[in-house]
């Protein structure tokens, strides 16, 4: 592996993520409220430390596989390590594990907190929280193959480790235009969700913060009530639409945009997306019509946005729903799991590998009655070939072995079981809120030092999409 071509585009990318943060210094500058010294110290040393990278090791060759795997895994990791400096230098009492689980979470879009009062921040540290959801969303490495000329050599290599999903939809046959394409649709819904926000009420700050959460679903909120604060069904609505939005794959929002919105439902994936969303919402309506409110379109209106919240892996909350009755939590725990599309913004499992599960575990029972019948695995319209079903199953397997090994090392931890499970459903599927003592009412405060260095780990991997990281892992890996 080329060692050089790694810390050469890394350097790239701190500088760029330097250069982000001129942005929260303009919030400071406007709302004068603390936090601007922060923001300088931390602009100097990360652009500084970039640069020295980026200079000193001049690459000498485009960037292959190995590398690929190399600069998206080390880069999220020093982008969450150097991100984390505002939160340490703005004196607000954060240790700097915390600020490194705060900004993991945020550029991962998992969206777990350490803060029992977020308001209490300046508003250029609350920006800088939410911006990491933004641009964590559709990925730094995207991003960078998207404005950094240098990086589109080899860029496929990076655009194949960082994009979510087990496949890569290549829009364009230059990987560069691709993710110019992908970001102008991100860019679009999100300016369109700040502005229909606006219209209900929120101020600007407020409406960007949460567009942020949104199309990044990552769930980071300005207010220590999250959503409920506005008391808005309108706001819940809006951003329940677009939750759904990011949730889906976002070369099918290109294709729509371009006119051709038969692509939604010719989509396999989107169908059975769509159909979990409206079969548990209605279920979660008539329960909690019956229990909890008294009408039901309020129960209507809490059921959508939680339902979308939760699957989509948003994490946004308007109520606690560990009050509801324990069917409905338990249905918003299978949702976690599941997480939205390939190609989106969502984390979890993803709804295609579950789709493909599901059809390959019935072509093998009708291999059972008819066993030298030659039985085709169909997603929708598209045959999938027997070893991207085989990856689907390998990937499931993995998950669910790292889901289990991560809830008993929780414990150790002295949490209980309950609070130990949900802790790496919430990170492992960049979720955020969970259940027990991290449920939406609740942060990750009192999890010990350790755990919250396993637990931004298990974020990592979450977002990577497993084999990412755990081909650091591999011996064969720094092998020639």
């Amino acid at each position: 592996m080329d060692i050089k071509a790694v810390l050469h585009v890394l350097g790239a990318l701190l500088v760029s993520i330097g250069a982000s943060l001129l942005i929260p210094i303009g919030v400071c500058l406007i709302y004068n409220d603390g936090g601007l010294h922060a923001f300088i110290i931390s602009f100097l040393i990360i652009v500084t430390v970039g640069l020295l990278l980026w200079l000193k090791t001049p690459a000498d060759r485009e960037v292959q596989v190995r590398e690929g795997f190399a600069i998206v895994t080390f880069g999220w990791i020093a982008l969450a390590g150097f991100g984390a400096l505002p939160f340490v230098l703005a004196s607000s009492g954060i240790s700097y594990t915390d600020a490194f689980f705060e900004t993991m979470s945020g550029f991962t879009t998992t969206g777990a907190t350490i803060l029992s009062d977020v308001e209490a921040l300046p508003h250029g540290l609350l920006f800088w929280r939410s911006f990491t959801h933004w641009l964590g969303g559709m990925g730094i490495i995207l991003l960078s193959l998207a404005i950094l000329p240098m990086l589109g050599v080899g860029g496929m290599q990076l655009f194949k480790a960082e994009v979510p999903g087990p496949s890569v939809d290549k829009l364009k046959p230059r990987i560069q235009t691709t993710a110019k394409i992908l970001w102008g649709v991100y860019l679009f819904f999100s300016v369109a969700e700040t502005v229909l926000l606006r219209l209900g009420g929120m101020n600007l700050f407020d409406a960007l913060c949460h567009t942020f959460g949104t199309m990044a679903t990552g769930g980071f909120s300005t207010k220590n009530a999250g959503i409920s604060h506005f008391d808005s069904a309108y706001i819940e609505y809006v951003i329940s639409i677009f939750m759904v939005l990011a949730g889906a794959n976002f070369a099918l929002h290109y294709r729509a945009l371009r006119g051709q919105l038969s692509s939604y439902h010719r989509n396999a994936e989107f169908r059975f997306y769509v159909g979990i969303i409206v079969a548990v919402t209605l279920f979660l309506t008539f329960s909690l019509r019956s229990s909890h409110f008294d009408s039901y379109s309020q129960s209507l209106q809490k059921s959508v946005f939680h339902v979308v919240s939760l699957m989509t892996t948003t994490g946004f909350h308007s109520a606690d729903y560990e009050m509801w009755s324990i069917s409905a939590q338990f249905l918003l725990i299978m949702l976690m799991f599941v997480g939205g599309c390939a190609g989106s913004t969502g984390g979890g499992i993803k709804v295609v590998r579950i789709f493909i599960a599901i059809k390959y575990s019935a072509t093998q029972l009708k291999k059972l009655v008819h066993p030298h019948a030659v039985i085709p695995l169909r997603l929708g319209q598209t045959s999938v070939a027997r070893e991207a079903a085989s990856g689907v199953m390998d990937f499931l397997l993995i998950y669910f072995f790292i889901f289990a090994a991560g809830s008993f090392a929780m414990t150790l931890f002295g949490l209980d079981l309950v609070t130990s499970v949900s802790t790496v459903i919430s990170t492992l599927g960049n979720i955020g809120p969970g259940i027990g003592t991290i449920g939406p009412t609740e942060n990750f405060a009192h999890i010990p030092a350790a755990g919250k260095w396993l637990l931004s780990l298990l974020m990592l991997v979450g977002r990577l999409e497993i084999f990412t990281v755990l081909v650091i892992f591999s011996r064969h890996f720094w092998i020639k």
